[in-house]
């Protein structure tokens, strides 16, 4: 039986799936990435896919002038609502999957950068997904823009900063604007990267890449395990079941 496949949008080379991507693996899931960043015109299509995600880049949700590929990809993330998928947006995603359902984007009065905690609503608590999640959890943030909640959406998680940092709609199509697919190695390439420099320059006197650095070693670990039980509830979400783990060999 083939494996079933999971499209991926991608915006830039150092947003990728993250601790994501090996968990979807050992599942037994196909990923096809789509960059958009090397291919704007790209016009993939959802069939064949069992899931789509959307994943994070440093350009807003409305620079279409720039970046018209982001009109495709709500069209496209619009489609696969329609067709009850599985769906995950994470950041930018996450912004863009708001649009596509109704909701506005819009800048925040501050970015949040770096270790930050978030709330579970009521609605977050039992939630199948985010109830992985302690009724306040830190996590990893790196936006400057919020989300209006899109009509009929399930409000899952906010924070001061952010009134929406995660949303459900229906069963299958969640929202993220934190970084649960933030690694050790992923972390430090943002904070090193040259597209992250003049955000890090502006935002000196409230982020410091030092201080985020110097909290690695005490907030990563708790956030891998987050993210290993939160994704593993966002795929065992799935409608199909994927190809079963072998078990070694004795």
């Amino acid at each position: 039986m083939p494996r079933p496949k999971i499209l991926v949008f991608q915006h830039v080379p150092f947003e990728p799936l993250g601790t994501l991507d090996p968990l979807l693996k050992e599942s037994g899931f196909r990923i096809r990435y789509i960059n958009f960043g090397r291919q704007p015109e790209a016009k993939p299509t959802l069939e064949n896919y069992e899931a789509l995600i959307v994943l994070g880049g440093p350009m807003n949700s409305d620079q279409i002038d720039s970046y018209p590929n982001l009109i495709t990809e709500v069209e496209i993330i619009r489609e696969a609502v329609q067709r009850d998928m599985s769906i995950l947006g994470i950041c930018l995603g996450a912004q863009l999957l708001a649009k596509a359902l109704g909701g506005s984007v819009s800048r925040n009065p501050e970015r949040e950068i770096g270790w930050c905690d978030v709330e579970l609503t009521e609605s977050g608590v039992n939630d199948p997904v985010l109830s992985s999640f302690a009724r306040q959890q830190q996590v990893f943030q790196w936006h400057e823009d919020g989300i209006t909640l899109p009509p009929d959406a399930v409000h899952l998680a906010s924070s001061p900063v952010s009134e929406v940092q995660a949303f459900r709609h229906g069963r299958h199509a969640y929202g993220f604007q934190f970084h649960l697919e933030a690694s050790l190695p992923l972390i430090e390439r943002w904070l090193a990267v040259p597209d992250h420099q003049q955000v890090l320059q502006e935002e000196q006197e409230r982020v410091s890449a030092e201080t985020i650095r110097q909290q690695i070693g005490e907030s990563i670990g708790p956030l891998q395990e987050l993210s290993r039980r939160t994704f593993s509830r966002w795929i065992d979400q799935f409608e199909i079941r994927p190809r079963q783990r072998r078990l070694p060999s004795r």
